[in-house]
């Protein structure tokens, strides 16, 4: 698979569209901006060599505001060499895309085009804050774990509310690890260290090197090392401490890891809970998703509900559970009640490729509130950005705002509220 075709094909022009299109109501209450990245080459890539994640990024964004969506852009992220295109955050009343592998994030303005390279989370070793960077809704701190390849360590970095780096710590390693995500709690961190990793400047599967995962507190200090048989784990969807113990729940598969190929594994939700000297590894849904989402006011906090999505880049039949698949795969979005071990499936078509959904919060509770995603519309031949109702997932979208052209798959973003609420 070289994602240059299908629903990863690259768009290859900024477009500005202005009031759009839209079936059914957008909720009065968002007042925002719903912002994803992903990897776009800038010019024609050969199939021959392209591998997804190198090379230029982009971000897709609609605003929303008194029911209407007002604009659609889409811009090229610029910078030197591999420009962000992991993801994008708001930090500071700033908004970020985000880079993996030690390049700096890029500034972005209100309207999404690059003001140039930040110092977000830099450290006097040449690290900036990472690609999966996780805000704490409790004290408005990011926290991110972040490598540059050819370095034999990571470092756990903590930006302040304000931007400025408030500390960095060491962790050192055996190898540079590939590390796309981590783990945080109120008072730890976890992480890491898989077969996946760099073999000079190469990213390659070694299986024959230890798996461990490692928890540290928050305030720095040693590392305590757990090991596991080899697995890969793609993204985090939260951890929170129980007692003594870490609760992580997060996606996984069986190796081997295809860095040029992601698309061939079987990702699978799984909860990791750590007590002592005991790791035990525990699976919530065998069923092939990733990219899990969790409202954010409860990052680092105990959860009830988490999000994640069935795409057609893993090529599985998807069902809802208790369904027998026919072999057609379906693209989803699925909500996990992770307390009473039930998922509620919302369907697309085989077509209607969907990609990461975001929360948007507009209460308390922590599943009041919205899902937001990219939605291929194979009828127009471009995206919808679809709402759902998360107190009621599996009924028709709230609403589907009609964008001007197609969003490729990608990779991570965020709902920006105008008026961010606050923590309690």
């Amino acid at each position: 698979m070289k994602y240059l075709e299908g629903p990863f094909a690259p768009v290859d022009t900024e477009i500005t569209a202005y009031d759009l299109p839209v079936t059914g109501s957008i909720p009065a209450e968002l007042d925002g901006r719903y912002v994803r990245n992903g990897p776009n080459p800038l010019k024609p890539a050969d199939p021959a060599t392209h591998i997804w994640g190198v090379g230029n990024g982009m971000v897709h964004g609609v605003r929303l505001r008194d029911g209407k969506a007002e604009w659609y852009r889409n811009r090229f992220v610029h910078g030197p060499g591999f420009a962000p295109m992991v993801h994008v955050i708001e930090h500071g009343r700033q908004t970020f895309a985000m880079a993996e592998g030690g390049v700096a994030p890029a500034l972005l303005d209100h309207e999404l085009n690059t003001v140039g390279p930040a110092e977000l989370g830099a450290t006097a070793e040449g690290f900036t804050a990472g690609a999966h960077a996780k805000h704490d809704p409790r004290t408005g701190e990011l926290h991110s774990l972040a490598y540059v390849p050819g370095r034999d360590f990571v470092q756990y970095i903590v930006t302040d509310a304000q931007g400025a780096t408030a500390s960095a710590v060491t962790i050192p390693m055996s190898r540079t690890p590939f590390l796309h995500d981590f783990a945080l709690t109120a008072t730890r961190v976890v992480l890491w260290d898989t077969p996946l990793g760099f073999d000079g400047m190469d990213v390659r599967w070694q299986p024959e090197l230890p798996t461990r995962v490692g928890v540290m507190s928050r305030a720095g200090g040693a590392v305590r090392w757990h090991a596991i048989d080899p697995v890969h784990v793609s993204h985090t969807l939260n951890a929170y401490d129980d007692g003594d113990a870490v609760v992580v729940d997060l996606v996984t598969a069986q190796g081997p890891f295809d860095a040029a190929d992601p698309g061939a594994i079987h990702p699978t939700l799984d909860r990791w809970t750590v007590t002592g000297d005991k790791l035990h590894q525990q699976r919530i849904d065998d069923r092939p998703q990733d990219f899990p989402r969790v409202n954010d006011a409860f990052a680092a906090h105990p959860h009830r509900y988490g999000y994640s999505s069935a795409t057609a880049l893993y090529g599985i039949p998807f069902a809802p559970e208790g369904t027998p698949s026919d072999g057609v795969f379906t693209n989803a979005l699925v909500k996990h009640d992770i307390w009473r071990a039930t998922s509620e499936v919302h369907a697309f078509g085989p077509d209607e490729a969907v990609g990461e959904a975001a929360f948007a919060a507009v209460g308390p509770g922590e599943d009041e509130g919205y899902l937001l995603a990219y939605v291929h519309n194979p009828e127009r031949g471009a995206a919808d950005l679809v709402v759902l109702a998360a107190q009621d997932f599996t009924g028709e979208p709230v609403a589907r705002v009609h964008l001007p052209a197609r969003v490729p798959l990608g990779l991570h973003g965020n709902w920006i509220p105008e008026h961010p609420p606050v923590a309690a």
